[in-house]
């Protein structure tokens, strides 16, 4: 019976250790999350494009305080929910997961009385369930607690849309994937819009690949050049994660396939863009010692949305991404 209590513990382990993995499922630059800083835009969402139709996901990680929050950290960053999400919902499901293994080791456990099969069943059947409510929880309370887009009749999906029709046609041959997506044009009102540029788009497409190939590379010196500070820093920390696993995380073959901007905007002595990329990469995990790819490997594609920033007369940096 005790040998019983220990297969289905550690069959339990091993099912959270496959959700946790899953955080590598998108493991470029940024692992597929959307963290940074858009200025006073950080918490409302992008218009809606053709490249991106749907609405961005929210940041979530940003250095930038939210408005009405208290921020945490030293620097208000906002803490990057776990596998279980944040706040007291996340501690509940993490301790009812930790009562189960324990009663499974040492006493009756989740499900006593059942047969052993029947208890490896419940036990994962009861993990992710208690993981989907605790999640579901946390996206209602971080909906709740986030503000609205603050985006009028003109400002909405589909004046971002008419935009890019504009685009489109003003963008007839120009050079490179942003060619006939993207032309001078100008961006819907934010604070005080701007216009964008051909060479914009150009230094745009060139950022994507420089700072894919930076990451791969782990060359943090070439982030610095293309990125701003707080990027670098959850760079950084994806970098020193892969190394603490002995992983490190190689993207080749980046390349633009369409773009569209979502707005453009200047704050002070500050302009920002928020371009939708979709591009195509092969994205793998390898072993650092060996060069044995454990994850990924075969070419695939991905959407973003980057959004960048330069003060007047200084080139421009990435300064956030976020998931289409």
């Amino acid at each position: 019976m005790t040998r019983n209590r220990w297969l289905i513990a550690l069959a339990a382990i091993a099912t959270v250790f496959t959700l946790a993995a899953a955080d590598y499922a998108d493991a470029r630059a940024g692992r597929g999350g959307s963290f940074g800083s858009r200025g006073s835009n950080t918490f409302s969402a992008p218009p809606a494009t053709n490249t991106a139709p749907r609405a961005a996901q929210p940041i979530q990680r940003s250095q930038t305080a939210q408005p009405g929050a208290a921020t945490t950290g030293a620097a208000g960053q906002a803490a990057r929910p776990g596998l279980f999400g944040g706040g007291l919902l996340g501690g509940l499901a993490a301790g009812f997961l930790g009562a189960g293994l324990f009663g499974m080791l040492f006493g009756g456990g989740f499900l006593a009385g059942m047969g052993s099969f029947a208890s490896i069943l419940g036990l994962i059947l009861q993990v992710v369930l208690v993981i989907f409510v605790a999640r579901l929880a946390f996206n209602w309370w971080q909906r709740r607690n986030n503000p609205a887009p603050a985006y009028g009749a003109a400002n909405g999906p589909q004046s971002a849309n008419q935009n890019n029709a504009a685009f489109t046609g003003l963008g007839a041959g120009t050079g490179g994937a942003f060619g006939g997506m993207f032309g001078g044009a100008k961006a819907a009102p934010a604070t005080q819009p701007i216009t964008i540029g051909e060479q914009d788009f150009n230094e745009f497409e060139r950022l994507l690949s420089e700072i894919q190939a930076a990451y791969s590379a782990e060359d943090l010196n070439a982030l610095r050049a293309n990125a701003m500070p707080e990027m670098v820093s959850y760079f950084a920390e994806e970098i020193g994660e892969n190394a603490k696993q002995g992983l490190v995380n190689r993207i080749t073959d980046v390349k633009l396939l369409q773009g569209d901007l979502a707005e453009a905007w200047r704050e002070n002595n500050d302009e920002y863009a928020t371009v939708a990329m979709r591009f195509a990469l092969t994205d793998s995990v390898v072993q650092r010692s060996t060069g044995q790819v454990v994850e990924g490997g075969t070419p695939g594609e991905a959407t973003e949305l980057w959004t960048f920033r330069r003060s007047r007369g200084a080139p421009w940096m990435l300064s956030a991404i976020q998931q289409a």
